[in-house]
Formats: structure tokens, sequence, C-alpha cells
């Protein structure tokens, strides 16, 4: 029988301590939560892999979970503790958002797809201890009902930039993401000061572009 006990500590043991993730707090969360329970039954074996996971039907391109190691030093650089409001932005089934939650941040889950909303909002009622609350609505529009917030994480990549989102951060908040807009996809950290913007490379991270993020087509003659 597949031991998910193990297959978890070995994923935080191979692949995100080995990627400078350093958080014990963190580090400890990732060990404990079930990542398994977040994706379908016939894939929960995949769920440790160094790998994004699709966890919708449509395989191709569906919502999915970020590969542990790059989702882990998102969000240790995110810096979700104790009572920061956090926007968790294409939260899939929910993973990113308890983990947020359980490092004590007070987290809004937005999801454009309904089904999987709803299989997020099931497994945060599980999970979240009460500090998540799952919406619905498109990406890249953020959520203003919960604004300010003191971080945002994009659980994908972004061609277009997120001014919606940014608009959304309170004074000194920071958004973390992936920007696939000119060169290798990188995680950068966005921070706002007033109404000024400074970005800061953090690494090289391979993802996919998240609908709503994509740069408008270009004219083809």
């Amino acid at each position: 029988m597949f031991d998910f006990s193990v297959a978890r500590r070995r994923m935080v043991d191979c692949q995100v301590r080995t990627f400078d993730v350093t958080d014990r707090a963190l580090l400890a969360v990732l060990e404990d939560l079930p990542r398994e329970r977040f994706v379908p039954e016939d894939r929960q074996v995949l769920a440790f892999s160094d790998q994004h996971l699709v966890v919708s039907p449509d395989i191709e391109h569906g919502r999915f979970l970020l590969a542990p190691l790059i989702f882990a030093r998102m969000a240790q650089e995110l810096g979700a503790g104790a009572g920061k409001r956090v926007l968790d932005v294409g939260a899939a089934t929910g993973y990113g958002s308890v983990v947020l939650a359980r490092l004590g941040a007070n987290v809004t889950a937005l999801e454009s797809d309904g089904t999987i909303a709803a299989r997020a909002r099931d497994l945060a009622a599980e999970f979240g201890e009460g500090r998540i609350n799952v919406v619905t609505g498109p990406l890249e529009a953020g959520w203003k009902a919960g604004a300010p917030y003191d971080a945002i994480l994009i659980n994908g990549a972004f061609e277009a930039e997120p001014a919606e989102l940014l608009s959304q951060l309170a004074e000194n908040g920071h958004l973390v993401g992936i920007d696939h807009d000119s060169g290798a996809p990188k995680a950068v950290i966005i921070q706002r000061a007033g109404t000024a913007f400074g970005s800061r490379t953090l690494f090289n991270a391979p993802a996919p572009v998240l609908d709503g993020f994509r740069a408008p087509s270009g004219f083809v003659f």
C-alpha cells in the first residue's frame, strides 16, 4: 500500500528543503497537510512529484497545483503570517489556500471554475481552520470585496500585467507570481509603495499561463 505520509516527508526533504525553503512553520505544514486529498483519486500517487499537477478533468487546459518546490518557495516569499489578509488567485482545489491559512493568514481563495471552487470549499471547511473564504470569479479581476490585501499569490504565470490585482494591494503589500512576459518565466515579487510598484526577480520558474493573464493577440497580416 502506498504510504502517503512517507511520500510527503520525502517531498519536503528531497524537493522543498533543497530549494532554499527554510521556514520551519511552512515546512511543518507541508509535511503534515495531506496534499493527496487535493488531487483526483486516480492521480493521488502523483501528488508529490516534482511537476505541476492538473486537478480538473481537462488535462490539457485545466486548473493545476504548482510543483511543490515552486509553490513552497513562493509561499515563503509571500510571508503569510498571523492575521495577514491574503488573496490566493487560481486557488484550484485549495491546497495553497490551506497552507497559507495554517500559517495564520486570513485567505480569500479565488477560483474561476465553479466545479473546482466547490471542491476547494469542501476541503477548506475540512482543513482550513475557518480562515478561508472561497469565492468564484474571473482571476484577473481579483476580489475587490476583500481588498486591500497584505499579500497576493498568483498560482501560475501571467503574460499581461496583473494591473487589477496590483490595485487591490494594501500599502507596502506585495504580490508573488510568475512573470512569463519576456524571456524565461521567472517568479517575481512586486511591492506597492503608494501609487508606485517595485519588482524583484526571485528565481526561474516555468509554469502554465493562467486564463485571464494571457497577453492580447497581435494583429496578423
